[in-house]
């Protein structure tokens, strides 16, 4: 029994003399202080300010050229989608859409009436296709030649010219795309087109309504005549 208690009595004491131990220790310890005096607190505080300030300055510059970056993309592609805009409607694009397929070929064969059908002449070609933009087409080329607003047709020595391409060989087509290919198709039928070129012992055939046309790129230069910047007064 004695000796139970005698172990007891240990163990407490050594539990009772480490704590001393550790708190004395801890206790030994110095405790560092600030020493600063308010003077250099203000100067250590005014130097983590001017260093905030500085970050913050820099973010802003950083911020500044992304978003002017990020504008100039914007405007980038503004500029590309109108360039590519205004290709379309010069005509230097190639296009599809819904229309129509004409094909201009001799009426009857050589043999028939005695002579060859040497081509087209270019009065017949603009009265067709004066009459297709009454009719709401959109673009037109013939014999793969696109048709745009300089486009010139004419006869040189007795053949046909339509931008730089000689129009000398049948057949050929003249490929339209049309805001309403069902609707130009129903007035081409009551034209008097294919009379006038059956006049000319021409074959005017008229396709069915398509819808997948496509009219090739003008692939030329474009010359534009009597046209200067205006100058700034």
């Amino acid at each position: 029994m004695n000796s139970k208690k005698n172990i007891q009595f240990t163990i407490i004491t050594f539990v009772i003399g480490l704590m001393i131990a550790v708190q004395f220790q801890t206790t030994k310890q110095p405790i560092v202080r600030d020493t600063r005096d308010a003077w250099e607190l203000r100067e250590d505080i005014k130097k983590e300010q001017e260093l905030q300030t500085k970050i913050l300055r820099e973010i802003r510059t950083y911020d500044e050229q992304l978003r002017s970056y990020e504008a100039e993309q914007n405007n980038q592609q503004v500029l590309k989608d109108a360039l590519n805009d205004l290709k379309k409607e010069a005509g230097l694009t190639e296009l599809t859409g819904n229309g129509l397929v004409l094909t201009v070929e001799p009426l009857f064969d050589e043999s028939l009436v005695g002579e060859k059908v040497e081509g087209i002449s270019p009065e017949l070609l603009k009265r067709l296709i004066n009459e297709l933009n009454s009719y709401n087409a959109r673009e037109i080329s013939i014999a793969g030649q696109r048709v745009i607003a300089t486009t010139v047709i004419r006869d040189i020595n007795g053949r046909t010219k339509v931008n730089d391409y000689w129009l000398t060989r049948f057949p050929f087509e003249i490929k339209v795309i049309a805001k309403d290919a069902n609707r130009l198709y129903n007035r081409m039928q009551v034209s008097n087109a294919m009379d006038d070129f059956a006049a000319d012992n021409l074959r005017l055939t008229i396709s069915e309504p398509l819808e997948e046309v496509a009219v090739p790129a003008y692939d030329q230069v474009v010359r534009i005549k009597n046209m200067s910047p205006v100058e700034k007064e």
